[in-house]
């Protein structure tokens, strides 16, 4: 990204990190880079993270990193002058680029809940949906993870500065599976697991200790849910409702993973 001048030499890109709702963990996940954050920090002028600093700087902003989903009306506008400020807008996480865990209020009538929860109901302004960010405004970047990788997102933040398009993986997480020597955990342990369907970018942090992946980095380009769940219900015999609930995790908004748990409903 080409950077301008001002009397003192030339001008830093300014980065902001915005939340919605969401856990912070995408953010905190920029925070964990230590000592590649402190090379952001001299590359960049950091205009705005509340999880990092009180300071503000005023718009336009270069980049916009954007944590969480939309699911109040306030949400809703503010993504807006959000989007209106940032010349690139990234979406980091799966509540941003999916809906995160909240989207399961999705297949449900929300009043029912804010009832049981809340002494005053009447209090709680919430939209019927949680919904990614891309339903609202453009977005340039996605990167998926509940949390993001920390090293995707230092990818991701030099390369959009640098003017290059992100060098981002996404093969489905079977293949780095067999990279890494681990044992299937469907085919020897009968474990339902998402990785044949899941993109990859964990580092197989589930697999790699002989858990099944739960898909926090969503469906790959093209997935074979339909595939999978036969595999599921024939071959290991669960249920519709175990393969449903099994597509509805953290991810279970997304296109592919939704369209296939509402057939199992």
């Amino acid at each position: 990204m080409a950077k301008g001048k001002t009397n003192s030499g030339p001008r830093k890109p300014k980065l902001a990190v915005w939340k919605f709702s969401s856990c912070d963990g995408c953010q905190l996940s920029l925070l964990d880079c230590e000592d590649e954050l402190l090379t952001v920090a001299d590359s960049v002028d950091i205009a705005y993270f509340l999880e990092a600093t009180r300071a503000e700087l005023p718009g336009p902003y270069d980049v916009s990193l954007v944590e969480g989903s939309i699911s109040t009306p306030h949400d809703a506008e503010r993504i807006h002058k959000v989007r209106r400020q940032s010349k690139l807008l990234v979406t980091i996480g799966a509540c941003a680029t999916s809906g995160g865990i909240q989207a399961l209020r999705n297949f449900k009538d929300l009043d029912p809940f804010i009832n049981a929860v809340y002494a005053h109901p009447e209090y709680i302004d919430s939209l019927a949906k949680s919904t990614p960010i891309q339903d609202h405004v453009k977005v340039d970047f996605e990167l998926r993870g509940c949390p993001i990788d920390k090293g995707q997102l230092l990818e991701v933040i030099n390369a959009l500065l640098n003017g290059r398009k992100p060098n981002i993986a996404t093969h489905g997480q079977c293949i780095d599976c067999k990279r890494q020597g681990n044992v299937c955990v469907m085919v020897a342990h009968g474990q339902p697991c998402l990785g044949p369907v899941t993109q990859v970018g964990c580092g197989t942090l589930c697999p790699g200790c002989q858990r099944a992946c739960y898909g926090c980095f969503g469906p790959t380009e093209t997935p074979n849910t339909a595939s999978l769940a036969r595999w599921l219900g024939d071959r290991q015999g669960h249920g519709k409702r175990e393969v449903k609930h099994l597509f509805r995790g953290f991810t279970g908004y997304a296109d592919a993973f939704r369209k296939e748990s509402e057939i199992h409903e």
